[in-house]
């Protein structure tokens, strides 16, 4: 299996899910099971249901987790030296040219692509259309509904 491109920033992240999973999570629903054990007959227990279907969440989530960490990729774009080269990591200010609105973007690794928060897939043809670009430049975005040209206004390594 291919590593996967991920920040510090989003390592970070998961390594925080992972320890709250771990350290609150999984002991609370352990402590809810036994407590729904000591109510009796287990057929008929819904709490005690209730509680295994978490626990089991729970777990799916950490293994989840702790797979995506070991096969993850963790490129720190603050310690290479990319003169202004639109690179993995990278913060990009953008105006688009068709509408003259100006957009922020950091290009991220799949796991961790959250539009809402500006943060966009290296995958995605904006990110695949700026990637290698400079400061100044124009990248043309292959978009459903026809070419979109951008123009870079700032690139940042946050």
């Amino acid at each position: 299996m291919s590593k996967v491109p991920l920040t510090v920033q989003g390592a970070q992240k998961l390594r925080e899910d992972l320890q709250r999973l771990k350290s609150e999570d999984r002991p609370r629903i352990i402590n809810a099971i036994a407590e729904a054990r000591a109510h009796g007959d287990l057929k008929e227990n819904a709490e005690y249901h209730a509680a295994k279907e978490q626990q089991g969440f729970v777990e799916g989530r950490i293994a989840e987790i702790e797979a995506q960490l070991s096969n993850a990729q963790i490129i720190d774009v603050t310690a290479l030296n990319l003169n202004g080269k639109v690179v993995f990591g990278a913060t990009v200010d953008l105006i688009d040219e068709g509408s003259g609105d100006e957009v922020s973007y950091q290009i991220v690794g799949d796991l961790e692509a959250d539009i809402k928060q500006g943060k966009i897939s290296v995958s995605s043809p904006i990110a695949r259309a700026l990637i290698g670009k400079e400061e100044g430049e124009v990248a043309v975005v292959k978009a459903p509904a026809g070419d979109r040209e951008y123009e870079i206004v700032a690139v940042r390594y946050v």
